[in-house]
């Protein structure tokens, strides 16, 4: 990799400013370092008009940490700053302190440009690409609001509706109560309306958030459900009710130390999240959206790979098939004989695609059966050795699974690591904290990607397909060779292998060759 080709992109806003450094390649990136740190740069009243001096000193003590991360890694950084900056009448000020004493020259970008870059980057962590989507996303100043369709903006919109800037408005002491919740609200509903009878006729069919201030809500929301939390929130999906109910909860806690005690919610967001959350509910409502998805990408990442295309010209038709471009990239990176990986992907869809009248699943698991095959092996990085064990930790914990929800993820490591030796056991931990309909479908695909191993034992692709058909109360495997090859030692490994999956589908399992013979 180039120098020009590791990254650093800092998004000044007006709660928090964050570093993100990233090795950037053919378009996609792998995340090497993350900083945040909450500056609180629109901490000044006013409604933001300018920048108090100690604001400036904690943004600036800021970047110029962040640029001293970036030069560890030898990273050109790009550094863009939105709302707080963009406002602010010293403005001047700010840019040139950030330029002589930090080091770093910062971009102050229209909230058009702002819009564009969150829906840059919310491409790279949600697989909406071929969807018509609308992104929200709440910082501390301003929403953006974008409808998109296979990369394109369609159209976009900057409000002046934030966190910090409607709880320093309506939630000044930090108290509030039914009128003043009220009042915030007619005042979101009236900034919303332009865009509410812009989009009318746009048929949104996905909608995605970004940003801490929805984050925020995904995790209090995700506190009441009744389920263990997720370690990431990417891919996560609340519907409607459920922002509804978070939000009562936080307008019935009339002071700060109230809403610091709803479940979920980070104390040192407590004193703004009233302000975010109201903007949040009255956007789903107005905009007619019946569930949202998060993106742990926004900005910074659009900025990433913005700055990357800038420099090389590439397109977003990759992202079209962003999850299995994912699952390439990371078997690219530590499997040493794809070919074989591959091969067993094939013949476990096979085995899926034959048995589907038995099994009931749908296409969601055949694609966690085809991620879980071809990373397998991934393991073997680390150690041959307990190399499924390997394989579950590196998926379980790698940041280059891109667009999959953390459950999704959690499904592939466990297929991975039940390819071999030992069977799915409640006194696994991570096995026994699964649902009962998850552990079914662990068991059953990782039952057919045993037998996949076994057809391709001595990694030379002597199997050409498989079929499936049933006789009665068992299932038939008829195994079909390469011309002229020699398959008998995949049909005794596969024949060895049945047993998971016999007891998962409740059949009896044969492995037979095309004349018959086991």
């Amino acid at each position: 990799m180039g120098p020009d080709d590791v990254l650093a992109a800092v998004d000044l806003g007006t709660n928090s400013v964050h570093l993100v450094v990233a090795k950037v390649e053919e378009s996609r990136f792998e995340v090497i370092e993350r900083e945040r740190e909450m500056v609180r740069l629109g901490s000044s009243g006013g409604d933001m008009k300018r920048l108090t001096p100690e604001a400036m000193d904690r943004g600036i003590a800021a970047l110029g940490r962040f640029r001293q991360v970036a030069e560890i890694y030898g990273a050109r950084v790009r550094a863009v700053a939105t709302s707080a900056v963009r406002e602010a009448e010293n403005q001047a000020e700010f840019l040139e302190r950030a330029r002589e004493e930090a080091g770093i020259d910062v971009e102050v970008i229209s909230g058009f440009e702002e819009a564009r870059l969150i829906h840059l980057g919310v491409l790279q962590a949600v697989p909406v690409f071929d969807r018509r989507l609308l992104v929200c996303d709440i910082g501390g100043g301003s929403t953006e609001l974008v409808v998109g369709h296979t990369g394109d903006v369609l159209f976009s919109r900057s409000l002046k509706l934030g966190a910090i800037r409607l709880s320093q408005r309506f939630f000044p002491d930090g108290r509030s109560s039914s009128s003043s919740v009220d009042e915030c609200r007619s005042y979101v509903r009236e900034a919303l309306a332009p865009f509410k009878r812009t989009i009318k006729g746009l048929e949104v069919e996905v909608a995605v958030g970004s940003s801490g201030t929805i984050g925020a809500v995904f995790a209090m929301v995700a506190a009441q459900r009744d389920e263990s939390t997720p370690r990431t929130f990417n891919n996560f999906r609340i519907a409607r009710d459920e922002i509804r109910s978070v939000v009562r909860k936080l307008a019935k806690a009339k002071t700060v130390e109230d809403r610091s005690a709803v479940p979920g919610l980070e104390a040192r967001r407590a004193d703004i999240i009233l302000g975010g959350a109201l903007i949040l509910d009255e956007v789903v409502r107005e905009l007619g959206v019946d569930e949202l998805v998060f993106s742990d990408y926004a900005l910074r990442e659009g900025v990433l790979l913005d700055t990357w295309q800038r420099a090389h010209g590439a397109s977003l038709h990759h992202l079209s098939d962003l999850r299995r471009r994912s699952v390439v990239h990371l078997v690219d990176l530590m499997d040493e004989d794809p070919d074989h990986s591959s091969q067993m992907a094939q013949l476990a869809l096979q085995l899926f695609d034959g048995t589907c009248i038995d099994h009931q699943l749908g296409d969601d698991s055949r694609e966690v059966l085809e991620a879980g095959a071809l990373l397998s092996n991934i393991g073997l990085f680390v150690s041959h050795s307990g190399h499924h064990k390997h394989s579950y930790y590196v998926i379980r914990n790698s940041e280059q699974m891109t667009g999959f929800t953390d459950r999704e993820i959690e499904l592939i490591a466990q297929v991975a690591r039940y390819h071999r030796k030992s069977a799915p056991k409640e006194s696994h931990p991570e096995f026994a904290a699964l649902s009962d309909d998850d552990k079914r479908r662990v068991r059953i695909m990782a039952g057919m990607l045993r037998i996949a191993v076994g057809l391709d034992r001595d990694h030379g692709g002597r199997v050409e397909k498989v079929r499936c058909s049933t006789d009665g109360e068992r299932l038939i495997i008829t195994v079909v060779p390469r011309p002229e090859a020699d398959v008998s030692l995949e049909l005794h490994a596969a024949a060895q292998r049945v047993d998971l999956l016999e007891r998962a589908l409740g059949m009896e399992i044969s492995i037979v060759a095309p004349d018959g013979g086991a």
